[in-house]
């Protein structure tokens, strides 16, 4: 990101290094052993299909493509071939974050709790033991609260216990058995849920530098529980409880004071009644059961639009926020906060780029890479929405002036500190990821119409450079003023003494 004008590719390579990379990163966070032929990806069709090979019948002896072979390593690529399509139709996994994220040095500490574990991939840590305490207190007052008996609560997690197992990794939890697996659910389920409700109502029961810390821990990939286990402790009203998450999961990030989107709840309810009846009740089933809350947080960010499958990305250059505001182009915030809320509005010689604010903290980093690393998983969406909004700010962040130029336009809610904190953890979230191109296709492709246009540049350099400060703007009307009192005064001695016939 460093320099200014980069090589500007074919418009196929950067469509098939961008598939070649995204197929490694689900295999890198699956810990697959799978070898693919990277000339057939950059082909679009099977390994070794050339010059006719691989057609049916041209070089297997006239056998058809998935006729049976005496290598049975060979016969159980055919036989085992839908298993990939088993597996997305059973509930998501909850994964670990992939080695190459975790082999960033950098970002080492994003994906591991500071104080409280959840699930089983982080319990026992001895640095976790203080607020692993405290659960017995936080589930006692959650039952007393729900006015629920407290064998009626545990009894539902035990209910849901075996396919809370499935959640994981296999082999994850082998080392607690039926009876202590339930028990860690419960106890984890009505920490988080304790936690919500006394979030929203201010009153946690825990030292407010600790606070901040439980909620950053929530929303980590590895320390998430699934979100049937919470679900079997909503009661006694279950409604009330969902609406209660999605506003605590809402409140992790920053709003637009012109906020009008409603949460993963009125996603339902508009996907509900603008679907065909038909769909209704597969679509709906689908989005009323969210995988976790990290989950949750990536559904607020990411809407479910498709990018044009035709439509591609393509940066001519890398160009700075300052260097768009340079060339006409000003910023204001969307109506919403959701990453996809990008958007380029053309006018006679000026643009208006609106992007979504954010709310830039000590838990920011963490909370994108988290989003980042679940995206990579294989059963996660495949849309690489906030990877792809992670590497579009990063290019147009690059030093702290492009920072103040964000923040003095209400995009960036900069609680981090220095300017320069800020464009250097922009620079260090979106090191070695790679976007999905359809994602901002429309924008980038309308940014570059609006940037060749020598024109629309001419004038905006020119008033950029004779208008960009007050003091600019009086100079050059004192000059105008001087220059029509010389005009006038001129004129004045031209023909002000000649006396008319």
């Amino acid at each position: 990101m460093e320099n200014p004008q980069l090589y500007k590719p074919p418009q196929s390579t950067i469509s098939n290094c961008c598939t070649v990379h995204l197929v490694y990163q689900r295999m890198a966070s699956s810990n697959s052993d799978i070898s693919v032929d990277v000339g057939s990806l950059l082909k679009g069709g099977p390994a070794g299909k050339e010059d006719g090979v691989g057609e049916s019948g041209a070089s297997n002896g006239g056998q058809p493509p998935n006729s049976s072979s005496h290598d049975p390593w060979l016969s159980s690529i055919m036989e085992n071939g839908g298993l990939e399509e088993k597996s997305k139709s059973q509930h998501p996994k909850i994964q670990h974050v992939s080695a190459m994220l975790r082999n960033v040095e950098s970002n080492k500490k994003c994906y591991d709790p500071f104080v409280v574990s959840i699930g089983p991939y982080h319990h026992g840590k001895p640095e976790l033991a203080f607020m692993e305490s405290r659960k017995m207190a936080m589930a006692r007052q959650h039952v007393t609260d729900s006015k629920v008996a407290i064998q009626t609560l545990y009894d539902n997690v035990v209910a849901v216990a075996e396919e809370a197992r499935k959640c994981y990794i296999e082999g994850s939890t082998d080392k607690w058995d039926d009876r202590q697996f339930a028990q860690m659910m419960f106890l984890d389920g009505c920490f988080v849920l304790r936690f919500i409700c006394c979030s929203l109502d201010k009153e946690t029961g825990i030292k407010s530098h600790n606070i901040a810390f439980v909620r950053r821990d929530l929303f980590l990939l590895e320390n998430q529980l699934p979100f049937l286990v919470l679900e079997a402790l909503m009661l006694p009203d279950k409604n009330k409880w969902l609406k209660d998450t999605n506003l605590f999961v809402e409140n992790t990030r920053a709003r637009s004071p012109h906020h009008q989107e409603g949460g993963w709840l009125d996603g339902i309810m508009k996907s509900f009644f603008n679907r065909d009846r038909k769909d209704r009740s597969k679509e709906t089933k689908q989005q009323q059961q969210p995988v976790h809350l990290l989950g949750i947080l990536h559904g607020q960010l990411i809407d479910q639009s498709v990018p044009d499958p035709l439509s591609m990305s393509e940066w001519s250059s890398y160009r700075s926020a300052i260097e768009l505001k340079a060339a006409g182009i000003h910023f204001k915030p969307s109506k919403t906060s959701r990453c996809m809320d990008v958007s380029f509005e053309p006018a006679m010689s000026f643009g208006t780029l609106r992007l979504p604010p954010i709310m830039v903290d000590d838990s920011t980093k963490s909370m994108f890479l988290n989003l980042v690393a679940y995206e990579s998983c294989p059963d996660a969406p495949d849309d690489f929405g906030i990877t792809s909004y992670l590497c579009f700010m990063d290019v147009l962040i690059d030093h702290a002036e492009d920072v103040k130029e964000l923040r003095s336009n209400g995009i960036l809610l900069n609680f981090l500190g220095s300017d320069k904190e800020v464009a250097n953890l922009f620079n260090e979230i979106a090191r070695d990821l790679v976007p999905n191109p359809r994602v901002y296709a429309k924008v980038i492709g309308e940014i570059e119409r609006h940037y060749n246009n020598k024109a629309k540049i001419w004038i905006a350099e020119w008033l950029h450079t004779h208008f960009s400060t007050p003091w600019t703007f009086l100079a050059f009307l004192g000059a105008i003023f001087a220059l029509a009192l010389s005009c006038f005064q001129t004129y004045l001695d031209a023909y002000g003494d000649k006396k008319p016939n």
